[in-house]
């Protein structure tokens, strides 16, 4: 099967499949059948209306969709078991010269022989992962980072454990806390599925793009959060073909490379003159990290003091956005409560248990063994 591109009268570009009769004299197209709309690239500022949506174990990601026929597919307004349409864009040749297809929905190429096979068999255009469900936020909520006095961003992992033992496993989240003043009350403390983070389109932090906005989903920030505890290599690479920055999830997210895989045209031509990770998390931290340091703190809280109370223990994490003017604190942040009242909030550097002092690596690594991908 071959897929040729025809104009609408509405301005679409459809993508059509036929098949070469090669029996007739010259060679006949045969069997056209309609497989899809193909959209357009996308190179500029971006839509009011959108969605965020993301598959936990990928290796790359756009994480936001545009399409008004793909968002208005999704089942609610927030979830994790979105089905939805194919975005498919143009993304060059194979090395046998025939075109090459990317879906920007589920991250996955199509125009391989299986590929063209189930189009054949299924009269679509649909990539390899169609089936597989999303997780998303239509319309999520935004935060204007130029708005307050201080912003703190993290991810949110689960505990490393409780009074009550290991608590149950759970997907990442994101954390939030704003203030009106600095170092006055949280106005906002709660943890979020997704987030839409705006700037001032003067910063240019994505130049050549007017992208003012950075949307953050729980993979991204945990293997952003991660890269930032071990020192890994990170910047953003912008697509040579699209502009675009480009995120590195899972296992490309853990390793340095050269060469780049855009998740919005789906080209992989794009090589750093260095092995490095790329995620659009690094120039936001970067740009509004202003007072960035992460000092160990030296409080020390004995838990064996307080017989009878419950906790949750986890390692401190560095912020993804950290606006305030004082540093962040590393060490073991502690949430102690005595006959259900909160006493103890608060981030330590020496913390006891049983007579023995608690490792905050350890911690940490539980927390990431706690944590659902």
């Amino acid at each position: 099967m071959e897929v040729e591109r025809v104009e609408a009268d509405d301005g679409t570009i459809q993508l059509w499949g036929y098949d070469w009769d090669l029996t007739s004299n010259p060679p006949m197209k045969r069997n056209r059948r309609f497989l899809t709309i193909e959209q357009p690239v996308m190179v500029g500022p971006m839509n009011t209306m959108e969605a965020i949506c993301w598959s936990y174990g990928r290796t790359l990601g756009n994480i936001a969709v545009f399409n008004h026929d793909v968002i208005g597919a999704f089942p609610g307004l927030k979830g994790d078991d979105a089905l939805l349409n194919c975005e498919i864009v143009p993304a060059g040749r194979w090395q046998n010269g025939t075109d090459r297809w990317w879906c920007r929905t589920h991250q996955s190429h199509w125009g391989r022989v299986a590929d063209r096979a189930a189009s054949d068999r299924d009269g679509a255009m649909r990539c390899a992962q169609h089936g597989s469900p999303m997780s998303y936020v239509v319309n999520p909520p935004r935060i204007y980072l130029h708005d307050y006095a201080e912003v703190g961003i993290w991810c949110s992992l689960p505990a490393a454990f409780t009074s009550n033992g290991e608590p149950p496993q759970r997907r990442p989240k994101i954390h939030v806390h704003l203030r009106d003043v600095p170092n006055g009350p949280k106005i906002v403390d709660q943890d979020f599925d997704a987030l839409a983070l705006q700037f001032a389109p003067p910063m240019a932090l994505f130049p050549n793009t007017g992208i003012d906005t950075v949307h953050v989903t729980p993979p991204a920030a945990k293997e952003f959060v991660l890269s930032l505890e071990n020192g890994t290599p990170m910047g953003c690479v912008q697509c040579t073909h699209c502009r675009f920055p480009h995120l590195d999830l899972g296992d490309f997210a853990r390793r340095s490379h050269r060469k780049h895989l855009c998740g919005n045209c789906g080209r992989d031509h794009t090589w750093t003159p260095v092995p490095m990770t790329s995620t659009p998390l690094k120039p936001l931290h970067d740009a509004f990290s202003a007072a960035w340091q992460y000092v160990d703190v030296a409080k020390v809280l004995n838990i064996d003091e307080h017989p009878g109370a419950t906790f949750a223990l986890w390692a401190s994490t560095p912020a993804i956005v950290w606006t305030a003017q004082r540093p962040q604190e590393r060490g073991i942040h502690v949430h102690l409560s005595v006959n259900g009242r909160r006493m103890i909030d608060d981030t330590f550097g020496t913390v006891i248990y049983h007579g023995q002092e608690l490792n905050r690596q350890l911690l940490l690594a539980q927390m990431i063994a706690n944590t659902m991908d």
